[in-house]
């Protein structure tokens, strides 16, 4: 067993080659083998998202605070609020971030899949984030 006391980790500046605006990451569990579990709080200001990415077992979202935004390609920009669950499945091509003038949080779960957990790919324009 491990217990990880709270201020022990320090929350992280989520970086600017994975998201737009302002970004921060509390590390909740990065399990070792062979457990395959990765687990965030993820806090976005007002604007700030994600770049397009995929997860190789899919992704699993609670939204804890705020209203936010998630798009799957080719889909709607649909809202989220605290209280929703958003189940991404493996390979799916994606974004999420905070609303326009709200702030969003939200606990982020991903297995890992042979070490790797996500695959990060270009940034969300202006437009896509405004459709």
């Amino acid at each position: 067993m491990k217990i990880t006391t709270c201020g022990s980790v320090p929350s992280r500046r989520g970086p600017g080659e994975y998201f737009t605006g302002t970004v921060w990451q509390d590390p909740i569990v990065d399990a070792e083998a062979p457990a395959r579990l990765k687990c965030n709080l993820v806090s976005f200001d007002p604007g700030a998202r994600t770049a397009w990415h995929t997860h190789p077992l899919g992704q699993t979202l609670y939204v804890v605070a705020g209203a936010g935004r998630v798009q799957a390609e080719g889909g709607p920009v649909r809202e989220i609020r605290a209280g929703d669950v958003v189940w991404i499945p493996p390979g799916e091509r994606h974004w999420h971030g905070a609303g326009a003038t709200t702030t969003m949080a939200h606990v982020a779960m991903q297995e890992a899949l042979d070490g790797v957990a996500v695959e990060w790919l270009e940034h969300v324009t202006d437009e896509e984030y405004g459709a």
